[in-house]
């Protein structure tokens, strides 16, 4: 019994030397932070005949965010997404390869005629101590309009421990109308509305 409680706090030890306490944003350095890709993730939702939300996801997306530590608001966010990097999980690709036909259809995403998708930030509210509304201008699909998300600011680290640089999370999450674009297929089989759910993770670049 001796061994196994020694052999368990041993293995915990790297972990716990690890936790760090969070740093408050003021104390954060100002400027740009380049997403973390490894700890970032992009997901979506959409109805599928009111039986599930199908999900699906995004694997390749930048995003650079320029961080005004001192006036959180004053903060820009800019990201661009490949909408080929699709991934759904759909079964048996070799029979009918479900994500390359998102991918190419012209009445989904179309990716040969619209290679990138784009979001700019316009507008930054803070909601609460942790929580905010980042507005912004997605391009998609040739067409231009805002979208808003609701971000919350997760943690903050003046010395990463593993990178050694400085480093801060957040989450964010959102929705838009799809046919606002141009996509209109199957409506209303498969929803309308898209809800967006993104994770990152991001390093100061100075």
């Amino acid at each position: 019994m001796k061994l196994i409680i020694f052999t368990l706090a041993f293995m915990a030890l790297p972990f716990t030397s690890f936790a760090q306490e969070g740093t408050k944003l003021s104390g954060m350095p100002g400027g740009l932070y380049k997403l973390d890709k490894a700890h970032a993730s992009l997901t979506w939702k959409v109805s599928h005949l009111g039986l599930s939300d199908y999900t699906a996801r995004f694997t390749d997306f930048d995003i650079d965010l320029y961080l005004d530590s001192q006036d959180p608001i004053r903060s820009r966010v800019r990201a661009t997404i490949d909408p080929t990097s699709i991934e759904t999980d759909y079964p048996n690709p070799e029979k009918k390869d479900f994500d390359a036909q998102l991918v190419n259809d012209a009445g989904w995403f179309n990716a040969t005629q619209f290679p990138k998708i784009i979001f700019t930030s316009t507008k930054v509210e803070k909601t609460g101590d942790n929580t905010g509304k980042m507005t912004g201008d997605l391009e998609f699909l040739g067409v231009k309009k805002p979208v808003t998300l609701d971000v919350t600011f997760n943690k903050a680290l003046g010395n990463h421990p593993f990178a050694n640089k400085p480093a801060i999370g957040f989450s964010a999450t959102g929705s838009l109308k799809r046919s606002d674009f141009g996509m209109n297929t199957y409506i209303p089989q498969i929803g309308d509305e898209v809800e967006i759910i993104i994770e990152a993770e991001f390093f100061y670049e100075g």
